[in-house]
């Protein structure tokens, strides 16, 4: 059964770092893309980070640009989102997500896995 399972969120002061980790399990993650999400209560879903299954490309939502880094280790299939100089604005949960299909990861539209989140909480 294909799993994915968020971790590393929790209550960080303006300016500070966290680092998420998505850890999968039943699939092998060498072929697939993964995406990082987050979503405040009461607002839409926003895609903020994608690498693809090579790891070779990434990309970023201008929210995040020059602050998160993406980064992917197959052998221990898990995927990380390095958050730097984090904001009050960076509050959400935060979702990983996989797919097969690149496109749908780098267009942060029709992932078909998904882990269940983990809150960031940016406040002093």
């Amino acid at each position: 059964q294909l799993q994915l399972v968020e971790s590393g969120g929790g209550l960080v002061q303006p300016g500070g770092s966290l680092r998420l980790s998505c850890a999968v399990s039943g699939f092998t993650l060498d072929y697939y893309a993964i995406g990082w999400f987050r979503q405040v209560p009461g607002k839409e879903r926003e895609g903020i980070s994608c690498i693809s299954s090579s790891g070779g490309s990434t990309n970023y939502a201008d929210s995040v640009k020059g602050r998160f880094t993406i980064s992917r280790d197959n052998a221990k299939n898990t995927v990380y989102l390095q958050m730097n100089s984090l904001k009050p604005e960076d509050t959400a949960v935060y979702y990983c997500a996989a797919d097969r299909i690149g496109s749908r990861c780098f267009t942060f539209v029709g992932m078909n896995y998904w882990g269940k989140g983990t809150l960031v909480t940016v406040s002093s």
